[in-house]
């Protein structure tokens, strides 16, 4: 094929304007150091509705969002030798760093003032076909579909790298704000590991989700009992404060998105003392990304999806702003 559909941000503004704008692309040529993907699916995440209404201000015009990716390697640029042609692969969020600066030198390549990332930086996964660095691409758990493991590519991944920074004692109490398709994956994680999890959401569909899962409780008010560590998913900084508060002694709120509404005054006795801690996350390493993915292959994490046609990635991600499912949205691109 010479020529594929994609779907392209063309107009950042709320998603009932139709930011998102379906054209016909040629298929992309790897470059030296890049493999081509005939994408198979790929999942749909609030970062690409924050980069199509705006929130998350565009890098470039014309992106075509989608940064988890599952597809099949087509084609390797010059000096590729691996992953091979014909290797199923995921293709996440952190595209490529510099390698060199002293946050990738200290392993904190997340932090890397040169990163790029797939769907911002450079096009993703909204289309048939993309282009990707060989060096962070990852093999995949043969365990999962195409449809369940596209979600953890980033749902999966983020969420795993917000319940290592909340700071999870063994055994501890993890409260989950929001219970989206990273959240539902990080509880499990949390899950597996021993710990007791309630959640907090206004969806009732998500809170049925939650107790299914084994959650200890789900609620839309508060946990019924103090946290050692949060996890605030929902990008909405009027959480922040009530979720410090049901802290106990010690504990640490973290929060996994790109993209959080303004936080409310804290007051420092009720929010911080105690020794209460705020932590931000941001992005993930390639090392949390394969650990992750090992974890999930050990442990058969279950995977709330649901299927839509590439055709259709314009109503999925409006699907997404109303919260009209559980779990993640996911594309299935192959023709």
């Amino acid at each position: 094929m010479d020529t594929m559909t994609a779907w392209q941000v063309d107009r950042p503004g709320p998603v009932a304007t139709h930011p998102l704008r379906r054209v016909t692309l040629p298929v992309p040529r790897p470059s030296a150091g890049e493999v081509l993907v005939r994408v198979h699916t790929c999942a749909v995440c609030r970062t690409d509705l924050h980069l199509a209404e705006g929130d998350l201000p565009p890098r470039r015009r014309g992106t075509v969002p989608g940064h988890e990716i599952v597809g099949t390697v087509e084609a390797l640029g010059a000096d590729v030798t691996d992953p091979p042609v014909g290797t199923r692969v995921g293709v996440a969020w952190l595209r490529r760093t510099d390698g060199t600066c002293r946050y990738c030198r200290r392993g904190a390549e997340n932090l890397c003032p040169d990163s790029k990332y797939t769907g911002w930086d450079a096009d993703g996964g909204y289309a048939e076909y993309c282009v990707a660095p060989a060096a962070y691409v990852y093999r995949l758990p043969a365990a999962y579909s195409d449809e369940e493991v596209a979600p953890l590519l980033c749902a999966g991944i983020i969420g795993f790298r917000a319940l290592r920074r909340a700071g999870l004692p063994p055994g501890g109490r993890l409260g989950v704000y929001g219970f989206g398709g990273s959240a539902h994956l990080a509880a499990q994680v949390a899950l597996a590991e021993g710990a007791t999890v309630h959640v907090v959401t206004r969806s009732a569909a998500a809170r049925e989700l939650a107790l299914s899962l084994g959650a200890a409780s789900a609620s839309d008010t508060a946990p019924p009992e103090p946290l050692d560590s949060a996890i605030l998913f929902a990008p909405v900084g009027t959480l922040v404060p009530p979720a410090l508060a049901a802290l106990d002694r010690g504990g640490t709120l973290a929060i996994a998105g790109i993209h959080l509404t303004d936080i409310p005054p804290l007051n420092y006795a009720e929010h911080l003392f105690q020794e209460r801690k705020l932590a931000s996350v941001t992005a993930n390493t390639r090392a949390d990304g394969r650990e992750f993915l090992d974890i999930a292959a050990r442990h058969r994490l279950r995977v709330t999806t649901t299927g839509y046609a590439l055709a259709d990635a314009d109503r999925a991600l409006a699907d997404l702003a109303e919260d009209r499912f559980a779990g993640a949205a996911v594309l299935h691109c192959t023709p």
